[in-house]
């Protein structure tokens, strides 16, 4: 599903970034790198974080004790 959503051209580093968000035990953990950017969202995205995939596209979440949910790729601007 992710590839339909962002170019083929930044799959591998959207990759990686999935990966990193399946791996954080805490939500500490997406700080590292610090290119991630993590960001608590506000607005009509309220209760979301999300990380830089590049300029354009972000990694959007909701984080719970038990890891990410509801895992979206968007074009955040």
């Amino acid at each position: 599903r992710a590839r339909r959503v962002c170019p083929s051209a930044i799959w591998s580093v959207t990759q990686r970034k999935l990966d990193q968000l399946d791996s954080a035990a805490v939500i500490g953990d997406l700080r590292v790198p610090p290119g991630n950017r993590l960001e608590r969202l506000a607005g009509d995205r309220s209760g979301q974080h999300s990380i830089r995939v590049n300029d354009k596209y972000r990694i959007c979440f909701v984080w719970t004790e038990t890891g990410p949910v509801e895992v979206e790729i968007t074009d955040y601007h």
